[in-house]
């Protein structure tokens, strides 16, 4: 099933907290000279405008980055993600066009580094080659990205980290994560995980679940949880929030999204049940 396109919602509350997130992570890898791999296992177009029509029907980045866009100074942790939009957009465009996982890693990463990009849907993996393809550093596949994370795991070199965001269309594709992330862990179990889940209405809803496995199901050495949820959780539509579950997370990030997330929560909340949440599932010995 491959009908998931993320123009439709492409800087959501959603893509605030993973790209938020992911910024952190990447910048505290930078902080040693050493070269790291990232890999993303649904890589997506790599960039979206704004403007388009599929983003003009849903609007969800009004609700969304546009609430901390024309305030970069109050999130000065976040000085990394709001240069990568101002370098994305000049001012003459004003506030057109939002990166993706790929892109945001790709203005991030040094000369050394490198970026290893899966995407299986026939669209989206051309518009990605079209906006990413020209840079060295970047390798596309054209493959299911669970499935690569195993078989292109471990990376040379074996520092690095995975974001895997799938679109979670079906609801095996929740096990199917616990079950592609436990794979590679086997195989590099020194590389840093990032793991996106969404929060749904309470008939769809498989976080709990999925954590649950996450922790319960595997033997990793430390399990990170960072959620948003910007208004209530409605009873059968809707997602009302996100999460990101974190193997061997960077140590100071834990205390980051501490302070961050408060802010941030306050920042896109829709009504007055939004709430935030950082939680050790796992600490590491």
């Amino acid at each position: 099933m491959l009908s998931y396109r993320h123009a439709f919602h492409a800087g959501n509350h959603a893509d605030v907290l993973k790209h938020a997130s992911l910024s952190l992570v990447l910048e505290s890898f930078k902080q040693k000279d050493k070269p790291f791999v990232y890999l993303d296992t649904h890589a997506g177009a790599g960039l979206y405008d704004l403007d388009s029509d599929w983003a003009r029907k849903t609007r969800e980045s009004n609700t969304g980055i546009q609430r901390l866009w024309h305030e970069p100074a109050k999130w000065p942790e976040l000085s990394a993600y709001f240069h990568i939009l101002k370098q994305l957009n000049t001012e003459q465009a004003g506030q057109q066009f939002y990166p993706g996982s790929p892109e945001v890693a790709r203005q991030l990463l040094r000369p050394q580094d490198q970026l290893i990009l899966m995407e299986l849907h026939p669209q989206e993996i051309e518009i990605l080659r079209g906006n990413l393809a020209k840079d060295s550093r970047v390798h596309i596949h054209h493959r299911d990205g669970l499935e690569g994370l195993s078989a292109l795991t471990p990376p040379t070199p074996r520092r690095g980290l995975a974001l895997i965001d799938p679109a979670y269309e079906r609801q095996e594709e929740y096990q199917q994560v616990v079950q592609a992330v436990k794979k590679a862990y086997t195989r590099w179990p020194t590389g840093t995980y990032l793991i996106w889940y969404p929060m749904l209405a309470k008939a769809r809803d498989r976080s709990l679940r999925l954590l649950h496995d996450l922790k319960e199901k595997t033997n990793f050495s430390s399990l990170l949880v960072a959620e948003l949820s910007v208004e209530a959780q409605h009873p059968d539509l809707g997602m009302h929030g996100s999460g990101l579950a974190m193997i061997n997370p960077p140590w100071q990030l834990a205390q980051q999204l501490q302070t961050l997330l408060p802010r941030l929560t306050k920042t896109l909340q829709l009504d007055s049940h939004a709430q935030w949440r950082v939680e050790w599932l796992i600490k590491a010995a």
